[in-house]
């Protein structure tokens, strides 16, 4: 339901929200489920749930450094200080190997305001120079390996070719098959401008790409 529509209810609306994403962690469970749930319980105050929502797409996938950050928050936000330290902790160093800098950035002010000291990392750039350096390879910044590199960009674009220079070939046929379960899961319809809006977006979040990760490269 749209928020122009002045009989919107905002809590109604985040509510079918939750349960929307409640069935598809449960029929399909995957990182990009629990992590948009998680969002959706954080936005509703639910910041245990959450905290929880957001681990469980660390499980699915270890690399996910923004689920490191918002569950560190989460579980801040519910009093839970040692836990979100050890948490936050693993996130700085995930963020610094894939290159996340804001992201490092943000754990980083989190860590110090609790007082925790920040780990020494691997420097990001020279380990993207070798695995890169035959140009067949690219560093993927979804898993943080080493890929054979896509034969092109995916699409037209500043997007597309962020996308050839920082994901390799598996990570985007494992978004092809995420993003076939978002179109139906959605029912977009890609002749509706606001319904490939709403695909590139869960694409971006899926592969943890962000608007200034674009305005940077």
């Amino acid at each position: 339901m749209s928020s122009n529509n002045p009989t919107s209810n905002p809590t109604a609306d985040l509510e079918a929200r939750i349960v929307q994403w409640e069935q598809m962690a449960r029929e399909a469970p995957d990182d990009m489920a629990f992590f948009s749930l998680g969002n959706a319980y954080r936005e509703a105050g639910r910041h245990s749930e959450a905290a929880d929502a957001f681990e469980q797409a660390i499980g699915h996938n270890p690399g996910m450094s923004r689920a490191y950050e918002m569950a560190g928050r989460s579980l801040l936000a519910d009093e839970q200080k040692d836990a979100a330290s050890e948490l936050l902790v693993k996130g700085y160093t995930t963020a610094a190997e894939r290159g996340d800098v804001k992201v490092k950035n943000a754990i980083a002010e989190l860590l110090e305001r609790l007082g925790t000291p920040l780990p020494e990392v691997e420097d990001p750039a020279a380990k993207k120079a070798q695995v890169e350096a035959d140009g067949r390879m690219v560093l993927d910044l979804r898993s943080g390996q080493p890929q054979p590199k896509l034969p092109g960009a995916p699409m037209k674009g500043p997007l597309g070719e962020y996308i050839y220079a920082n994901f390799g070939q598996i990570t985007w046929q494992q978004w092809i098959a995420q993003g076939t379960k978002v179109i139906n899961e959605l029912r977009l319809d890609f002749s509706r401008d606001e319904d490939q809006e709403t695909y590139d977006r869960y694409m971006k979040e899926w592969l943890g790409i962000t608007d200034d990760q674009l305005a940077e490269a």
